[in-house]
C-alpha cells in the first residue's frame, strides 16, 4: 500500500477493539492496545480476555505469545490509530461522544505526517469531522490538504463503522463488507488500502457523513422491523391469535418476511443507534421514533402479563430463563430480559429463579433475597410460572414434561 503500515494503535479494548486488535496482530501487524482499566490491560498482557466471544481467548493468547499484541493504559506512536470506544446516550437520549473526544485527545501529541486515524465507534453524523477539527486545532503543524505546501504534513482521517454480530465477531470482522468514509477522498483511499490488507469482504467507499449515517440506518431499519413484529404480538394477544403461527403463514407470501417478536430490543446497537438519528432530525424521524416507543413498551407489557398470572398464587415462584440481550452470548447490555427481571424484582412479585447459562453470578443489582441463579431444571421444577426471555440453544433440551402444570409465558415462541 502507499505508505506501509507496520504498527497499529487500537484505543478501546472492548467488544470491538479487542477482537480487532487481536485479528490485526494475527495478520502480522504490530498492535498496541489501549484501555483505561488496569485490570483489563494486565489480563490481556497475560494472554487472557475480559469478555466472552467464541474463540477470542485463543486468538488473544496467540497474538500475545507471538509478541505482536500488547496492551497498556497509554497510546504509543503508530502508523494507524483506531478509535473503538463507547458512544452511549444520556438520560434524555442525547448522543454522548465524550469517550471519542477523550480518545482523540490521547493520541493528538503522537500523530505524525502520514498517519491514519480511523473512528470505528458508531457515532452521530458529523463526529468524524469533529475529530478532524480537534486534531487540527491542537496541531497546526498537521494538515488535511494535498496542496504542495501542506502535503508533507498530511494526515488521513476516516470513519469505518463496525458491522459485526456478537457471537460471530471474529468471522464477520474478516468476511463482512466494510463501509469507509474519509474526511476527504485521499483519506478514504488510504484507509481503504489499509482494510484491504486484512479483510476478505468488499470495501465500499463513500464520505465520512454517509458512512456514519449508513451504520445508523442499518440498525434503525432493524429496529423498525422488530417493532412491527412486537406490535403484532401485542395485537394478537388482544385478539387471542397465535402470533407465531400468524407470522409463519404470512411469511409464505413471496414478498413478506416478518421478523420474530420478542421481549423488546437490546444490545449496544439496535437499542441505541436510532436515537442518534432522532436527535439529529427529530421532525423528520417520526417512524423511527415510533419504533423506539413500541420496542421500549414491550418489556413493561411482559411484566404486566407476569403480574396478572402471578396473582393466582399466594407466594408465586417464577423461573426467568435468560438474561442476555440475544441468544447464546453473555452480553447483558441494554437487555430487555434484564429490564424485565429487574422490574419484577423491584415489585417483589415473588421468588425469581433466574437461569442464565452464560454468567456465573447475577449482576449486583439482582443479588437480592428473592432472586436466585440456578440450573434450568431445578428452576422450572420449583416454579409456578416459566418466563422464557432468551432463546438460548442451551434451553433446547428442556424436558417439555417439566412445563406441564406450569404457566408458560414464552416471549420468543421458543416452545411454540
Amino acid at each position: 500500500m502507499n505508505g506501509t503500515v507496520h504498527k497499529v494503535c487500537v484505543v478501546g479494548l472492548g467488544y470491538i477493539g479487542l477482537p480487532t486488535a487481536s485479528l490485526l496482530a494475527i495478520k502480522g501487524f504490530q498492535v498496541h492496545g489501549v484501555d483505561t482499566n488496569p485490570n483489563v490491560v494486565k489480563l490481556i498482557n497475560d494472554g487472557g480476555v475480559h469478555i466472552f466471544e467464541p474463540d477470542l481467548d485463543i486468538m488473544v493468547k496467540a497474538a500475545v505469545q507471538s509478541g505482536k499484541l500488547r496492551a497498556s493504559m497509554e497510546p504509543e506512536e503508530a502508523d494507524v490509530f483506531i478509535l473503538a470506544v463507547p458512544t452511549p446516550f444520556t438520560e434524555h437520549h442525547k448522543p454522548d461522544i465524550t469517550y471519542v473526544r477523550q480518545a482523540t485527545q490521547t493520541i493528538i501529541s503522537l500523530l505524525k505526517p502520514g498517519n491514519i486515524v480511523i473512528l470505528e465507534s458508531t457515532s452521530p453524523v458529523g463526529t468524524t469531522e469533529k475529530i478532524a477539527d480537534w486534531i487540527l486545532e491542537a496541531r497546526n503543524d498537521l494538515s488535511l490538504s494535498d496542496a504542495p505546501q501542506s502535503v508533507c504534513n498530511r494526515i488521513f482521517i476516516a470513519h469505518c463503522p463496525e458491522r459485526v454480530m456478537p457471537g460471530q465477531i471474529l468471522r464477520e470482522l474478516v468476511e463482512n463488507d466494510r463501509v469507509i468514509g474519509g474526511i476527504d477522498h485521499a483519506s478514504t483511499q488510504r484507509t481503504t488500502e489499509f482494510y484491504k490488507s486484512f479483510i476478505n469482504g468488499k470495501v465500499l467507499e463513500t464520505n465520512a457523513r454517509t458512512a456514519e449515517m449508513t451504520k445508523l440506518t442499518e440498525n434503525s431499519f432493524r429496529d423498525v422491523n422488530i417493532a412491527f413484529a412486537n406490535e403484532l404480538s401485542v395485537i394478537c394477544d388482544h385478539l387471542k391469535i397465535n402470533v407465531w403461527e400468524l407470522i409463519r403463514l404470512a411469511n409464505h407470501h413471496p414478498r413478506v418476511s416478518i421478523l420474530q417478536p420478542g421481549p423488546g430490543v437490546g444490545g449496544h446497537c439496535i437499542a441505541v443507534d436510532p436515537w442518534f438519528l432522532i436527535d439529529a432530525a427529530p421532525e423528520q424521524s417520526k417512524l423511527i421514533q415510533t419504533a423506539r416507543t413500541v420496542n421500549n413498551f414491550k418489556p413493561g407489557y411482559i411484566v404486566d402479563r407476569v403480574i396478572e398470572k402471578a396473582e393466582r398464587f399466594k407466594e408465586p415462584v417464577i423461573a426467568c430463563l435468560g438474561l442476555s440481550f440475544k441468544a447464546d452470548i453473555e452480553d447483558l447490555r441494554e437487555s430487555p430480559a434484564v429490564e424485565i427481571v429487574k422490574n419484577l424484582s423491584a415489585r417483589q412479585i415473588g421468588k425469581l429463579n433466574i437461569v442464565e447459562p452464560y454468567v456465573n453470578q447475577l449482576p449486583e443489582f439482582l443479588q437480592l433475597e428473592h432472586t436466585v441463579l440456578m440450573g434450568k431444571e431445578e428452576a422450572i421444577r420449583e416454579s409456578d410460572i416459566v418466563l422464557l426471555l432468551v432463546n438460548h440453544h442451551a434451553f433446547s433440551d428442556i424436558d417439555r414434561n417439566l412445563l406441564k402444570e406450569k404457566i408458560l409465558i414464552d416471549t420468543r415462541g421458543f416452545f411454540n
